[in-house]
């Protein structure tokens, strides 16, 4: 599993999302629409049965959820989704998440793209465009 600390590395060499070219190619690697669909198809019963986050989840719209997590990974991608949902700092700030919530959430992710086949190339192309929303949704 990818650690924190290359995720942190990973953090630091990017900046920010606005450092990406605007092409489809990751999102083409994911397997497109489709393929991110059977990703968070995948995550989200991962994410339910994880002891070390599945209260976070506790009462949320699980169908809502899955929609936003398909635009935003699409967006992020660089698919022709845009994003639509609240900004990650609002989502989180009263959760009260941890590194270790996070590093729970980046391990069911890279998981659930396991289990779709998703080289480990392209797992860690999606972490890097992801990682800089550690610092909204860590907040404790």
């Amino acid at each position: 599993m990818q650690s924190f600390r290359t995720l942190i590395a990973l953090l630091l060499a990017v900046g920010s999302l606005h450092a990406f070219a605007a092409d489809d190619a990751l999102y083409q690697d994911l397997g497109g629409g489709a393929g991110i669909r059977r990703i968070v198809a995948d995550l989200l019963p991962a994410v339910q049965a994880d002891a070390r986050i599945s209260a976070s989840f506790d009462g949320v719209d699980l169908e809502h959820l899955a929609e936003k997590l398909e635009e935003q990974f699409c967006d992020v991608a660089g698919g022709p989704c845009k994003y639509s949902g609240k900004d990650m700092q609002t989502i989180h700030e009263d959760l009260k998440l941890n590194h270790a919530h996070f590093n729970a959430l980046v391990e069911d992710l890279q998981a659930a793209m396991e289990r779709n086949g998703v080289p480990s190339r392209v797992q860690n192309r999606l972490l890097a465009r992801l990682a800089p929303m550690h610092r909204d949704v860590v907040t404790k």
